[in-house]
């Protein structure tokens, strides 16, 4: 058995019929703080970790722009910021194998959008023009296949 490539994989939030196809995802970390404890009892010198506040990383995802995807939702739902209703929504993350099934699943909770940022355009260049969207949520739940 090999270990997977970063290559193929599906992004969907909301219902799952909201997805588009993104170049890149990062920021799917879960870390726990440790914190130092000493019971009053305790008659060693040493302290116990244990678990803190567990924290997510915002996640961010990127795409090259196509006119003819028509945006798949992404703007509307931030703009649902602005209008003081945001709407949390299930952000799924699928790594697939060849066959595109998934093999491996980050189910997202809560998102919602903190950051677009459209591609820094220059005159002289020839880059894909690429467009930045960037979550906050309240957790990750990880399946695998």
């Amino acid at each position: 058995m090999y270990p997977m490539t970063t290559l193929h994989f599906q992004v969907s939030w909301g219902d799952s019929q909201n997805t588009a196809s993104f170049s890149e995802v990062s920021g799917l970390t879960m870390e726990a703080d440790p914190i130092d404890y000493r019971g009053g009892a305790d008659v060693s010198l040493s302290v116990r970790k244990i678990p803190g506040l567990r924290k997510y990383g915002n996640v961010t995802l990127k795409r090259g722009i196509a006119p003819a995807e028509g945006g798949n939702g992404l703007f509307e739902w931030y703009k649902t910021i602005s209008a003081g209703t945001v709407q949390r929504r299930p952000v799924v993350i699928s790594l697939l194998n060849e066959e595109r099934k998934p093999v491996m699943t980050w189910k997202i909770r809560d998102a919602w959008p903190v950051k677009i940022e459209g591609p820094g355009l220059k005159a002289t260049g020839n880059e894909i023009a690429i467009e930045t969207v960037e979550f906050v949520h309240e957790g990750v739940e990880i399946e695998v296949a």
